[in-house]
């Protein structure tokens, strides 16, 4: 498999699956993998305390890997000791890279201090990063937002992680607090491809491939995570690589559409799962499509009231059922409230 330090020698942008707990498991990989796929996953995130062990879920899509690309593990918490002692248990199986989460937006994880919560705390992120480096052995990356409540210790920010040789770095270009309903602070994001020494991946709004190649020009990064875009959009990889070839990207149509909530609903049916609990799930999913669906709403609207999977495709093949080409991406006020933890 390849290697972390291969892939960002390669040319062109490196393509990250972005990490979001209870959506990036083994099956959506699989599932995402089989339309074109990333350059590189993110795991879900592993929870880490004092007596945690690494969760045996997550771990699943690192052991089967069923991508054929890279897995990076990712650790959240804020115990320099305990993430030493995960990163160390994290190395022992096939991971490309150990990564650390600095950006999740979501309240209960940063009251604890763990993930964008962290960002309150530079004097601890040095002491934490300090520690992980010393106990990571093969590449070490992080994933981060501008600050918690505002930029203004972003330069502060970035020093630390100089400090401490990181092997790639991944900037989501809004703060914590800004959660997902705030433009994308892309000035930020070239600022830290001019300071940092290692690579640089870009994260928040890109939904294309247009909005991708508008992004790599703007920045200067050497790539881009995407997390909501491939939920809407599982094309969206292959589109870019097709766009960076100067080749012309297949028109997705309604039916394409269908087929692909078809897929995602037998790939994500966890084995013992109830067709109640499923359906529900997949109105979770189905809210990042619906801005695509219908100016109007009348999609959402009924997707949310259905309680069967008849019912669930009657609706989906209602409005799906078609050849018309379809509307992958989002405005940022339509996108404000579709929101996946750590991502």
């Amino acid at each position: 498999m390849t290697s972390l330090a291969t892939l960002l020698a390669q040319p062109g942008s490196v393509l990250a699956l972005a990490p979001m707990q209870d959506v990036t498991d083994w099956a959506f990989w699989r599932l995402m993998a089989g339309y074109g796929g990333a350059d590189v996953y993110f795991t879900e995130y592993f929870r880490v305390t004092e007596t945690s062990r690494l969760d045996r879920n997550v771990l699943r899509s690192i052991e089967e890997n069923p991508t054929g690309r890279p897995a990076i593990g990712q650790l959240i918490g804020n115990d320099p000791r305990a993430l030493a002692r995960a990163a160390r248990e994290l190395e022992q199986y096939p991971v490309a890279a150990v990564d650390l989460n600095l950006g999740c937006p979501a309240p209960v994880v940063y009251r604890k201090c763990a993930g964008g919560g962290l960002l309150r705390d530079l004097p601890r992120v040095d002491r934490i990063l300090g520690s992980l480096r010393d106990a990571v052995r093969g590449p070490f990356t992080v994933k981060t937002r501008l600050g918690f409540d505002s930029p203004a210790a972003f330069d502060d920010l970035l020093a630390i992680f100089a400090r401490h040789s990181l092997d790639l770095l991944t900037v989501h270009g809004r703060t914590v607090l800004e959660m997902y309903r705030a433009d994308v602070h892309y000035d930020f994001i070239t600022r830290a491809v001019a300071a940092m020494s290692c690579p640089v991946l870009a994260n928040g709004n890109v939904d294309s491939a247009a909005s991708a190649q508008r992004v790599m020009i703007e920045t200067g990064a050497r790539g881009l995570m995407i997390g909501r875009g491939a939920i809407r959009n599982p094309w969206i990889f292959a589109q870019i690589r097709a766009r960076e070839r100067g080749e012309a990207a297949t028109q997705t149509t309604g039916r394409d559409v269908l087929s692909y909530v078809r897929a995602l609903y037998d790939a994500t049916f966890p084995p013992g799962g109830t067709e109640a609990r499923q359906v529900q799930k997949m109105k979770k999913y189905l809210n990042f499509l619906g801005v695509g669906v219908d100016p109007a709403g009348e999609f959402l609207h009924a997707v949310r009231r259905v309680t069967t999977e008849e019912n669930l495709f009657r609706v989906c093949a209602t409005h799906l059922d078609h050849d018309a080409p379809m509307r992958l991406e989002a405005s940022a006020a339509e996108d404000a409230g579709l929101t996946f933890t750590a991502e």
